[in-house]
Formats: C-alpha cells, sequence, structure tokens
C-alpha cells in the first residue's frame, strides 16, 4: 500500500501561487509515476500534470500548462505542484496519484492504483 496525503491547499488571489505538496509512505516512493488531478464541484475529474519515476519525463494539462510545474524529490518521497497565474478556474479539490506505470497517470487514470484525499484549492476573483 501507498499512502499519500497532500497538503498547502487554501484560499489565492487569482493571479496569485500556490504550491501543493504531496508526501508518500508505504513504499518505494521511486518506484512510482506520480501525478495530480483536479475536480471541481459538479465537473469531471481532471489530469494536471504527471512526473515520471525519476523525475526526468512531465506531462501537463492543457489547462494548466504554462503556468503550473510538476517535481518529485525521491529523498523525500515527495511531489510538488506549483501553480502560478492562477484564475478562479483553478478551483477545485486536488489529488495526488501513484501508479507505477506513468502511461497509465497519463492516459488512463480510472486504472491508477493509489489516491489521496485530496487538498482543496479556491481562488478568488
Amino acid at each position: 500500500q501507498v499512502q499519500l496525503v497532500e497538503s498547502g491547499g487554501g484560499l489565492v488571489q487569482a493571479g496569485g501561487s500556490l504550491r501543493l505538496s504531496c508526501a508518500a509512505s508505504g513504499r518505494t516512493f521511486s518506484d512510482y509515476a506520480m501525478g495530480w488531478f483536479r475536480q471541481a464541484p459538479g465537473k469531471e475529474r481532471e489530469f494536471v500534470a504527471a512526473v515520471s519515476r525519476g523525475g526526468g519525463l512531465t506531462y501537463y494539462g492543457d489547462s494548466v500548462k504554462g503556468r503550473t510545474t510538476i517535481s518529485r524529490d525521491n529523498a523525500k518521497n515527495t511531489v510538488y505542484l506549483q501553480m502560478n497565474s492562477l484564475k478562479p478556474e483553478d478551483t477545485a479539490r486536488y489529488y495526488c496519484a501513484a501508479d507505477p506505470i506513468l502511461t497509465t497517470v497519463v492516459n488512463s487514470p480510472r486504472g491508477i492504483n493509489y489516491w489521496g484525499k485530496g487538498t482543496l484549492v479556491t481562488v478568488s476573483s
């Protein structure tokens, strides 16, 4: 089992920045590709970003591309999501996810093995 705990959410004004963190425990962190997803009330879950096990490959959803950076620190068992130029439409609960296979994280989220409980991000206009 892999336990994932997100933190760093909160209320921020439009144009501001936030850095989300996801701390992993339970298994070897570097064995897992990591991803961030979000879900706003009444909307479907949306892919935000993913990073490969070693950190060398990253992928971003179209809605956040250019404003967001995913990174990981395998020594700290933590993945980060730096979000800049935040917009009200970025308001959502953000979830961390882990799976051994990067393409599962990017293309087949229903197959992802492990999810965190999420952290809420609210962007005010």
